[in-house]
């Protein structure tokens, strides 16, 4: 019999320890919210591939699109046979993209591709080399998209010098002491000391920070930095990997602010598991680049822009953007309930749009003292449990959950139950061993 423990021998063996883990669970199969390994264990998915299943595992329609294009053809490369599916999911997100702007879409691979090829258009469109990004963003793990991301560890240790011209911003986290005020000092004191506007070619921003902490991006925020942008020529880039396709119970979570993006980047949940990303924008922005510019071997596979149609169709169908608020606020009130017992781990701060939900623990109740070993602890423990829970944050103290928009109140209760019950083991365990 295959067993979790020989397989992570094997992959200790065979891979690099680079490519980091979370789990030394292996994946037998899933089905919406939920996986099983190869030793037959069940678990309750909060983690969603990190932001990739809103439509939950093996979605009925995302796999009768992908089945229906696998019997007709999986690859020709877009740039000598194009196919039906591009065009018309370009034309479907460009209806669907906040603005009045018209639009166009290129399709890519992954999420760090679409965020360079967003920097390339951005460059192109201006004849401008700066970019600014944010303290605790995430953007890629490529070389452009590591200088992009303000995260050091594990991210950019070792990997540099970074390209030049990048700066970064503070991003707001009220609950740390940074305020929207601070984040446009520094940018007053960036643009008097580093760099003039006139050579910024772009802003890059998350709505919501992902790996960052789940911090939500103020309104006020967004509003700024588009005037700032209008002044100065510069392009607004809104990264909408991981909040993108009903997450926050909007499709883009950028549109809770009302601002119009001039280029947004989308990966993760747009394609449902599939590898699919692209970069949505204003037409005259985009068409910025020569012919042969962008592109891909792989970018826009025609399996990847099946998925995505179904992806779509699901959305509506299943009215996925009104119950990504529902499981928000249901999610949301049990964790506030949760952290009002004496007898669990202390949370800190709880924080969400829709179902894209965090809380921070902390070392006391009422402190904002990050506690990073008692998140590391709570993913183990859930985990043992039969929960996936993912942590994040600059200070690798938040717990943040994903589960599809697509699982029962039934089962999301019952992930809420076993993360219930390992806060509560934990914080027994500490009182014995105090």
């Amino acid at each position: 019999m295959t067993t979790n423990k020989s397989l992570d021998d094997r992959r200790q063996a065979a891979t690099p320890r680079g490519v980091g883990v979370a789990t030394a669970v292996y994946a037998d199969r899933a089905d919406n919210a939920e996986l099983w390994d190869v030793e037959g264990r069940r678990f309750i998915d909060f983690a969603g591939g990190i932001a990739v299943l809103n439509t939950g595992h093996r979605n009925p329609i995302v796999m009768d699109r992908v089945n229906e294009q696998l019997d007709r053809f999986t690859h020709t490369a877009y740039q000598v046979v194009p196919y039906a599916a591009y065009v018309e999911l370009a034309e479907r997100l460009n209806e669907l993209a906040p603005g009045k702007t018209p639009k166009k879409t290129l399709f890519v691979t992954t999420g760090a591709e679409a965020v360079e090829n967003a920097v390339k258009i951005a460059r192109a469109h201006t004849g401008r080399p700066g970019v600014i990004a944010f303290s605790g963003g995430f953007h890629g793990r490529t070389h452009m998209t590591m200088g992009l991301t303000g995260k050091v560890i594990p991210y950019k240790k070792g990997f540099g010098p970074f390209p030049g011209e990048i700066y970064h911003l503070p991003f707001p986290m009220p609950m740390h002491g940074v305020t929207i005020d601070d984040t446009f000092e520094a940018m007053e004191r960036l643009f008097k000391a580093d760099v003039d506007p006139g050579r910024v070619a772009a802003i890059i921003i998350e709505p919501i920070q992902g790996e960052g902490g789940f911090y939500i991006a103020p309104k006020e925020l967004l509003e700024r930095l588009r005037a700032i942008c209008d002044t100065h020529g510069i392009v607004l880039i809104i990264d909408e990997i991981q909040t993108g396709f009903g997450r926050t119970g909007k499709l883009f979570a950028v549109e809770h602010s009302g601002v119009e993006p001039d280029l947004i980047t989308t990966a993760k949940s747009l394609a449902g598991g599939f590898p699919l990303a692209g970069v949505i924008g204003k037409a005259h922005i985009m068409d910025a680049p020569e012919p042969g510019g962008l592109g891909g071997t792989y970018g826009g596979s025609p399996i990847g822009c099946a998925a995505a149609l179904g992806v779509l169709e699901a959305i509506e169908k299943g009215k996925l953007l009104q119950r990504s608020t529902e499981i928000g606020k249901r999610m949301t009130a049990r964790i506030k309930r949760i952290a009002e017992r004496n007898d669990v781990l202390a949370i800190g701060d709880v924080r969400g749009l829709g179902a894209m939900i965090a809380f921070e623990l902390v070392k006391s109740r009422g402190s904002n003292e990050p506690d990073a070993d008692a998140a590391k602890a709570l993913c183990a423990r859930s985990l043992e449990n039969g929960l996936l829970l993912l942590s994040c944050g600059v200070y690798a103290n938040t717990i943040r959950i994903l589960v599809p928009l697509t699982a029962e109140d039934t089962l999301i209760d019952e992930g809420m139950d076993v993360l219930e019950k390992s806060l509560a083991e934990l914080s027994a365990g500490r009182a014995a061993a105090e």
